[in-house]
């Protein structure tokens, strides 16, 4: 279950915890793809694309968890992990095949604000997310038990840097395998640009996590 949250206003804050077998291979941010220029994520080696996808230049960022419903056609099914990249460079909800594409919740943040398109494999809903601190999760927003328990301790906090532990998750499964929280990408937008910090959470403890460290930023 992969966790985004969003705080609007000044600045707008967006955390982005994604959850992932361990043994799925990826890489950290970066400029990783040449037909989207200037647009920075970390990178799935398996599928190509990203979680979630920032525009420095443009202040936006896109964030892309699964959804539940209806899944695509295993015969012409194609990896929803472009769509963050598509996302972020168009500034809305790109124009695409939606029955190509499993289940998905997409948002998208920037200077005006928070918007989320939600396919469940037959409809097309988007909304934009109200006033204050929004968390989605798999399921969606609201009404998830993990989201109500996460949204007064995000809300009251003026700093998210060490409530980041407590959107993640780790299960060893019975054949050996890791399903866990892998990383964490923190993303303002306000006056001063767009703020980028990234933690590889593979690398450390999964009882006490570190701040998130600096990754790219951008003035301006």
């Amino acid at each position: 279950m992969c966790t985004v949250i969003v705080r609007t206003g000044e600045p707008l804050t967006l955390l982005g915890v994604r959850d992932e077998f361990a043994d799925r291979p990826w890489e950290g941010p970066g400029e990783h793809w040449p037909e989207y220029p200037g647009v920075v994520g970390g990178r799935d080696l398996k599928a190509g694309g990203t979680w979630l996808a920032a525009l420095p230049s443009r202040d936006r960022v896109a964030a892309l968890l699964n959804g539940r419903g209806l899944p695509a056609d295993e015969r012409t099914k194609i990896s929803r992990g472009e769509l963050p990249l598509r996302a972020v460079v168009a500034g809305g909800m790109p124009e695409v095949d939606l029955p190509r594409y499993d289940p998905f919740h997409l948002v998208l943040a920037g200077r005006s604000g928070a918007r989320m398109w939600s396919w469940d494999g037959e409809r097309l809903t988007a909304a934009g997310l109200p006033v204050g601190t929004s968390v989605i999760v798999n399921s969606g927003r609201d009404d998830d038990p993990k989201a109500v328990e996460l949204r007064p301790l995000f809300a009251a906090a003026a700093d998210w840097h060490d409530l980041v532990e407590a959107a993640t998750v780790r299960h060893e499964l019975p054949d050996g395998r890791v399903y866990a929280s892998l990383s964490a990408t923190l993303v303002t937008v306000g006056g001063g640009g767009l703020g980028y910090e990234f933690s590889d959470l593979s690398r450390w403890n999964a009882v006490r996590l570190p701040r998130v460290d600096r990754g790219v930023s951008r003035d301006g």
